[in-house]
C-alpha cells in the first residue's frame, strides 16, 4: 500500500512540475488560451503551484495599495422588524452616507444561502472541458457566460477572479441554459430574495417621494436581474494583484452573499481610506448601484469598492444585481425634482450605460461621469 501511495504522490508532483514548466514558458497569448479558450480560468493558474503570479496579473502600485481604517465598519441593520420606522430610517441613512450596509434576520433562509455557496464550489470543481461550454465563444445563450477577470480586452492588468454570470430572462430559459451544477440553487436564491428586494426598494423610494413599487414603476427599478457566481482562488504574491479592482456597480441595488474568507473593502465616507466589510454568518451585504444614484439625483450613494486577493484561502461570493431593463431610460425621478431641485444627471438609455461600463477596465467611480450633466 505504501508503494502505491508513493507512486501516486510522485505522479502528482510530476504533474505540478509540468504545470510550472508550462507556466514559466507562457506568453500572454498562451496564458489567455489556457485561462479562457481551454476553460481553466485563473483557478487553473492557481493550481500550478507557482511561487509568483504571471506578470499579466501584476497591478500598478496605486491599484494594489490602500489605507484601511481599522475599528470602523459599515452599518449592520436587523431586518426582523422591517416595518419599524427606525429600521427604515437606518436603511435610508446608510444608503445616503455609506452606500453599503449589512442586514441580518432578512428572511432569506440560511440553507438557501449555504446551498448556493456549495453550488458555486461545485461549478468551479468541474473539469475545464465542462466549464468551457459556457464561455462567450461556446455558450448556447448570450445570457450565460463563464469568464475570468473583468474585461480582459480592455485591461492593462488582469484581476484574480473567475465568474459565471447568469442573466435571468425566464424560468424556462434558465432551466434549459444555466449549468445544471448550480442552476437550481441559483434560481432558489433569486426567488427567495424577491420579497427582501421589494421591501428594501419600497423603503428607499418612499424617501424619494415615490409611494411604492407597483406595476407602473417596478420595471424601472427591478425589471432585470443578474446573478454572478464568483470564485477567487488562492493567490501567490497576493499583494501584487487584486481580485476585483476599484469600481461601483451599475445596478439599482446589489444583494451580496459572501463566504467567511473576507476581502471586500469599501471606500470610506471621507473618500480617501478603505473599510473592510467583515463576513457575518447568515448576513447579506446591500449596496446602492449607479442607477439608483442617478434616479435619486445623488441622494443615495453608489460607493466605490474592491476585493483583495488572498494568499491562503479560496473565496466565493454570489451577488444578485437588481437593474432597470436594458430598454429603460434612467435619470433623476420627477418626484425628486418636483420641489425645484436641479438635476445633476441627464437621461440615458440604461443599455448604453452598461455597455460603457463593460467596455473599459475597472476605474473607480468614473462610469457615473457618463450620466453627469457637465
Amino acid at each position: 500500500m505504501a508503494c502505491i501511495w508513493q507512486t501516486q504522490d510522485q505522479i502528482v508532483k510530476k504533474k505540478i512540475r509540468k504545470l510550472k514548466d508550462m507556466a514559466a514558458a507562457m506568453s500572454s497569448s498562451d496564458l489567455s488560451e489556457f485561462v479562457m479558450v481551454k476553460g481553466n480560468g485563473v483557478k487553473g493558474v492557481s493550481e500550478m503551484g507557482l511561487k509568483s503570479i504571471p506578470r499579466e496579473y501584476i497591478q500598478p502600485l496605486e491599484e494594489r495599495t490602500m489605507k484601511v481604517v481599522h475599528g470602523e465598519t459599515i452599518p449592520i441593520i436587523d431586518m426582523s422588524n422591517g416595518d419599524d420606522g427606525e429600521v427604515q430610517d437606518a436603511i435610508c441613512d446608510a444608503a445616503e452616507k455609506w452606500g453599503f450596509f449589512q442586514i441580518i434576520n432578512h428572511g432569506v433562509p440560511l440553507h438557501v444561502l449555504e446551498n448556493v455557496k456549495d453550488a458555486t464550489h461545485r461549478f468551479y470543481e468541474m473539469p475545464p472541458q465542462e466549464k468551457v461550454k459556457f464561455t462567450k465563444q461556446n455558450s448556447v445563450s448570450n445570457h450565460v457566460r463563464y469568464g475570468s477577470s473583468f474585461s480582459p480586452e480592455a485591461e492593462k492588468a488582469l484581476e484574480w477572479k473567475d465568474y459565471l454570470s447568469l442573466f435571468y430572462v425566464s424560468e424556462d430559459e434558465a432551466q434549459s441554459t444555466w449549468p445544471p451544477a448550480c442552476r437550481d440553487e441559483a434560481l432558489e436564491y433569486m426567488k427567495r430574495s424577491e420579497i427582501l428586494i421589494k421591501k428594501l426598494l419600497n423603503v428607499l423610494v418612499k424617501k424619494l417621494n415615490v409611494n411604492k413599487i407597483d406595476e407602473t414603476n417596478e420595471a424601472l427599478f427591478m425589471g432585470s436581474k443578474r446573478i454572478n457566481l464568483n470564485y477567487y482562488p488562492i493567490c501567490p504574491d497576493h499583494d501584487l494583484t487584486v481580485a476585483i479592482g476599484r469600481h461601483s456597480d451599475v445596478s439599482t441595488l446589489t444583494i451580496l452573499l459572501q463566504d467567511d474568507t473576507g476581502g471586500l473593502h469599501v471606500r470610506s465616507p471621507n473618500h480617501r481610506d478603505w473599510i473592510h466589510v467583515p463576513p457575518i454568518s447568515g448576513a447579506l451585504v446591500i449596496n446602492i448601484g449607479d442607477a439608483l444614484q442617478v434616479m435619486s439625483n445623488g441622494r443615495y450613494k453608489s460607493i466605490e469598492h474592491r476585493v483583495s486577493a488572498n494568499g491562503s484561502k479560496t473565496r466565493v461570493s454570489v451577488p444578485i444585481f437588481v437593474n432597470p431593463r436594458p430598454s429603460d431610460v434612467i435619470g433623476p425621478l420627477t418626484q425628486v425634482l418636483s420641489s425645484g431641485e436641479k438635476a445633476m444627471y441627464k437621461n440615458v438609455l440604461y443599455s448604453d450605460y452598461v455597455k460603457h461600463f463593460f467596455r473599459k477596465s475597472h476605474d473607480g467611480k468614473m462610469t457615473i461621469e457618463y450620466a453627469k450633466i457637465c
